[in-house]
């Protein structure tokens, strides 16, 4: 393992030889949905709550019940059946749902605590306290980038900091330079990427000088892993200054590539999120392995879909700013033949309830949620998630437990990853 760290260390692309097996996914895009979406409102229909509406629901069965006594809630949006599997999605997402079978919806995934923090925690890195790498940092602690100029673990986000905070997007206890570089949707993308000098030789004097500082302290600590990230990340940021403005530079892209996505919408929201998910396109077709996407329109504390009031209003302004970038850059890798070979996540922390106790939103639910994951085609990256029929995996009762013994945590959502990227079988989980 350690011969294959010193190969990787730099950022150098892994020969396909080494592996254990043959790999199927060469990047990774996570779509990180803070605050808990509703899957009964977007991919999970319940059409027995529409005929309990409003009927008391006398055994939530469910950990965070809430104030007041709490009745059943229909779901305020039509779903619809797509694609040759005849899967349902509703109203919200009318652009994802043309790409319904390019995706395997998992409908009875768990978590361990209705917890925003903690939730985000447990997504991320498999444990509910900080500390740990998260998914991002082990891929690429394990896989490095495929461009020694760019980072390995990338994330596009809009400034907002999601509960359980940047441990959610750390290195943990790996080296300093695996956590997640931030590149943000408004204002300069990467703070302090442009040089202060205009020479590239004082600059890198300066660098080399401030190495050799660090390099004689480490020395005299007798090692000291911090510093030696700290080396590391000040040459790969020296690399990036070359190389991000060019691949974050839109200009190239062609006019319907830019409506493809909605950048050029009226709406700010869905323009901000658009250029995101197309730079995550740029990012993955540049060499980094592991792209990492959040937004946060409505601006809540816990998450902007933590709705346990205005549902319907928030719900549907969340919707309408993913929408169409998501199934923007879906068609777009597939058109450029990148589709196959990149292993696509969308997921949260939970669910929210099939009950409500105000009427007006649902409250956390981690009995019973559902996530989904692209392409659909390939069977290695779900079989954790139990037998597929018609397209989907689980399923849950109406009131979102999950109806068979198969209940998959939260984080074979990470370990799957592992699979189709075909990580070294003797890599520490």
């Amino acid at each position: 393992m350690s011969a294959l760290l010193a190969e990787w260390a730099g950022g150098h692309t892994v020969s396909g030889s080494r592996f254990h097996f043959a790999p199927r996914a060469k990047n990774v895009l996570f779509f990180f949905t803070p605050g808990g979406v509703s899957h009964i409102d977007t991919f999970d229909p319940k059409p027995k709550l529409a005929r309990r509406h409003g009927e008391l629901c006398d055994r939530a069965n469910n950990k965070t019940p809430g104030a007041g006594h709490r009745t059943w809630k229909e779901s305020p949006w039509q779903f619809r059946t797509y694609g040759e599997a005849g899967i349902p999605v509703s109203e919200l997402f009318p652009h994802i749902a043309r790409h319904v079978d390019d995706i395997a919806v998992v409908r009875s995934m768990v978590a361990e605590l209705p917890l925003h923090a903690a939730g985000n925690l447990f997504l991320h890195s498999g444990r509910v306290r900080a500390g740990s790498p998260s998914m991002g940092s082990w891929i690429n602690y394990g896989l490095g980038s495929e461009n020694a100029n760019l980072p390995g673990y990338v994330l596009l986000e809009s400034g907002t900091v999601p509960p359980g905070g940047k441990e959610n997007f750390s290195n943990g206890y790996l080296p300093a330079n695996y956590q997640a570089t931030s590149i943000q949707a408004e204002g300069v993308p990467v703070a302090n990427i442009n040089p202060a000098d205009t020479n590239a030789d004082v600059q890198r004097s300066k660098l080399r000088w401030l190495a050799e500082q660090d390099g004689q302290f480490a020395t005299l600590l007798g090692g000291n892993d911090l510093i030696e990230s700290a080396i590391r990340n000040y040459e790969l940021a020296y690399r990036m200054q070359s190389t991000i403005p060019d691949v974050l530079d839109l200009n190239e892209e062609t006019a319907a590539t830019l409506h493809l996505y909605g950048i050029d919408s009226a709406d700010e929201l869905v323009r901000s999120y658009a250029l995101q998910y197309l730079r995550a396109r740029r990012l993955i077709e540049a060499g980094v392995r592991f792209v990492e996407i959040t937004a946060d329109p409505i601006g809540l504390e816990n998450g902007t879909r933590d709705q346990h009031g205005q549902l319907k209003e928030h719900h549907e302004t969340n919707a309408r700013v993913v929408d169409r970038a998501i199934a923007g850059l879906l068609k777009d890798l597939k058109q450029r033949g990148l589709f196959e070979e990149t292993l696509i996540l969308c997921a949260g922390e939970m669910g929210r309830t099939p009950h409500t106790g105000n009427g007006d939103g649902r409250d956390h639910h981690v009995s019973g949620f559902t996530v989904w994951l692209a392409p659909a085609s390939r069977g290695d990256h779900l079989r954790c998630y139990g037998r597929a029929r018609n397209g989907l995996r689980g399923e849950c009762h109406h009131n979102s437990r999950p109806a068979r013994h198969h209940s998959p945590s939260a984080w074979p959502r990470s370990r799957t990853t592992h699979v189709s990227l075909r990580r070294s079988r003797h890599e520490p989980d």
